[in-house]
């Protein structure tokens, strides 16, 4: 089974794009981030005429997530359900067969010290406690997204200049680290170590063509799940070309 996920930064602007990657990549399972539309504005048809259900929670104009599945989808979950603010449409989760795939957006956070940065904390703690609340640890769990968050050294072009930046700071390491320590595993660095491996290039200042990225966007598998994860990579090619995303596709093959 290939299971990716990819920060389309908006569905309507790169729909064509990602029908192409969808027909040359051929995934069973694709986890989308910042969709920009609202549940009707989503090309349900489109993914369904190319062997695709979709399993939407979107909003107009920021964030929205969507799971995409060749197999048919089970038990929805959209947002923590904790009681707290679910204005912004950033988890999804669904049931695929044997396996239980979430989607997430983590939030920017703007500027550190900022509202928005404590906001960005603070939906990682709710993650963690929506894996404690909600999941099993020896199940077949994926959560997969766009955290906003590379978690060391090697995952950043510059470490020292990055480190005080909202995608880099200790803090926000630390939140992700504990989201992990639920038994979570990294699915990329299971397959490689080394460092200039990057999911996110700025679209200013040749970000790309010069690889100053950052790895911010994660496949974490349980830890039964990650037994069974055989290979991982990221699809540089799909930031290349006209009006690409920002962000590249992160794919893991898992044996399933």
């Amino acid at each position: 089974m290939k299971l990716a996920t990819w920060n389309v930064n908006s569905v309507r602007a790169r729909e064509e794009r990602l029908l192409r990657w969808l027909g040359s990549a051929r995934p069973d399972v694709v986890c989308l981030q910042e969709l920009k539309v609202p549940d009707a504005g989503f090309p349900t048809e489109s993914l369904r005429q190319a062997g695709y259900s979709s399993v939407v929670h979107g909003q107009k104009t920021y964030n929205g997530v969507a799971i995409l599945s060749r197999a048919e989808p089970a038990d929805v979950v959209r947002g923590f359900g904790d009681g707290g603010d679910e204005t912004a449409a950033r988890l999804v989760a669904a049931r695929l067969g044997r396996l239980r795939v979430a989607s997430v957006y983590v939030p920017n956070g703007a500027d550190v010290g900022s509202d928005k940065w404590a906001y960005k904390l603070e939906w990682l703690r709710r993650l963690r406690a929506w894996l404690d609340r909600c999941c099993a640890r020896d199940e077949l769990l994926a959560v997969c997204g766009d955290f906003n968050v590379a978690p060391e050294p090697r995952d950043v072009c510059d470490p020292a200049a990055w480190e005080a930046s909202v995608l880099f700071h200790p803090d926000a390491r630390a939140a992700l680290a504990d989201v992990c320590s639920w038994g979570l595993v990294d699915g990329f660095r299971l397959h490689t170590q080394e460092p200039g491996f990057y999911s996110w290039w700025d679209y200013r200042m040749l970000a790309f063509p010069k690889n100053q990225g950052l790895r911010i966007d994660h496949v974490l598998l349980s830890r039964p799940l990650a037994e069974r994860c055989r290979s991982a990579t990221i699809d540089r090619n799909e930031r290349k070309g006209k009006q690409p995303s920002d962000h590249a596709p992160v794919i893991v093959t898992l044996d399933l």
